[in-house]
């Protein structure tokens, strides 16, 4: 079994917390993590997505209302909404009896759905975790390339061939599709859901344009924002904003928006091996957002992503910001030969970062001028990963 490197992050979080929420897509690993987790805690399991184990919460606070001593885990709870009063209720006994923490896990695969349902009743009383996909810390280097290209998704990553790989992403999307998005508004067509996601994936990293969107579609713009929105709620896409800072130049405002799993990404397109992807016209655009997206999760909490363009051309692909101000700036080269372009070193001027990288697929760490380091994905998410509190 690969360790996650969250499985710590949680462990703390239910000594200091009543109930914590693990958030993620679905099949990123939630339930086996849960499951490690609560073993050591005579946890006990639900899976409310189990007729069965739905059945035995018809009176949940008499059933939950037996078990306060045990770590409780419920797997999908954004289905039972009508349980979070009875969980306050649950754990504010608790507390007044002297037990203050780790009480509830709870488990979902939407995040606002879940965020709101838990934010109305349980504040104070909760703390949330993302998990997502494995990440280039969590993998063998040699490895780098399975994960850019069968995406970091367990069972497509650990399939015993790119074949079985690219059948699961399949499967998966399908299943999204045909399955769990209707749970979230029964007016969503599936056909037209996958014809917007692919072409997401064909716009991999790029400014969305949603009037286009709306056009190519035959759907009204509020229907396009309301897709989008819908895709990052599910944790699959990712919106990453431009930073705003008044240095009197015209700035990008429109967000960039990516599919945040290279290998659904590359299912979506048809991709289904390494040959292949090196030869599509997405290639440069899928390294670029695999970068980004391993970089993200990298990082402190407390710093934020961006990106940087202005509209003289100056731009940086991936800028973190410190609450203190303190910032990092990354371009991301998919050759070995590392020209800098001027828009760059624009950007530098204008931002004056305090550490500057060039993120390539090589492994030798040097630098390309006296601000400037070329580094690796790997070597640059453990110098993240070290540089303050996840």
């Amino acid at each position: 079994m690969i360790e996650r490197i969250l499985i710590h992050k949680l462990q703390k979080a239910l000594t200091l917390y009543p109930a914590v929420a693990l958030l993620g897509p679905r099949q990123s690993g939630k339930t086996t993590l849960a499951l490690e987790v609560g073993s050591a805690r005579d946890a006990l399991y639900l899976d409310l997505e189990s007729e069965l184990d739905r059945s035995k919460l018809a009176s949940p606070e008499l059933y939950l209302g037996e078990r306060l001593d045990r770590l409780v885990i419920l797997d999908e709870v954004h289905r039972t909404p009508g349980l979070f009063p009875v969980l306050r209720g649950l754990i504010d006994k608790n507390r007044r009896a002297g037990r203050r923490s780790g009480q509830y896990l709870l488990l979902g695969s939407a995040s606002l759905d879940l965020l709101r349902q838990t934010g109305e009743t349980l504040a104070g009383r909760i703390s949330y975790l993302e998990l997502t996909p494995f990440s280039i810390l969590e993998i063998e280097n040699s490895a780098l390339d399975a994960l850019w290209v069968r995406g970091g998704f367990p069972d497509s990553l650990l399939a015993v061939d790119d074949g079985v790989s690219y059948q699961w992403r399949l499967d998966f999307i399908r299943t999204y599709l045909e399955r769990d998005i209707p749970q979230f508004g029964s007016r969503i067509s599936a056909e037209t859901l996958r014809k917007f996601w692919t072409m997401l994936a064909w716009n991999q990293g790029g400014l969305i344009n949603q009037a286009q969107f709306a056009r190519n579609l035959s759907i009204d713009i509020k229907t396009v924002g309301n897709y989008l929105d819908l895709l990052v709620d599910l944790l699959l896409v990712r919106r990453l904003l431009p930073w705003q800072e008044n240095i009197g130049k015209r700035l990008v405002r429109t967000p960039k928006v990516f599919v945040r799993d290279s290998g659904l990404v590359h299912a979506l397109l048809g991709i289904a091996d390494k040959e292949s992807l090196l030869s599509h016209p997405v290639v440069g655009q899928s390294w670029e957002c695999f970068v980004i997206e391993n970089l993200l999760n990298a990082a402190p909490d407390l710093a934020q992503g961006y990106f940087w363009r202005t509209s003289g051309g100056a731009e940086i692909d991936l800028l973190l910001v410190w609450p203190d101000g303190k910032k990092w700036a990354v371009e991301i080269k998919r050759s070995l030969s590392l020209k800098l372009e001027r828009g760059f070193h624009s950007a530098q001027e204008d931002l004056k970062p305090e550490r500057s990288f060039v993120v390539y697929p090589g492994t030798e760490r040097y630098r390309i001028s006296e601000t400037v380091e070329a580094i690796s994905l790997r070597d640059l998410a453990l110098e993240l990963r070290a540089s303050g509190p996840v």
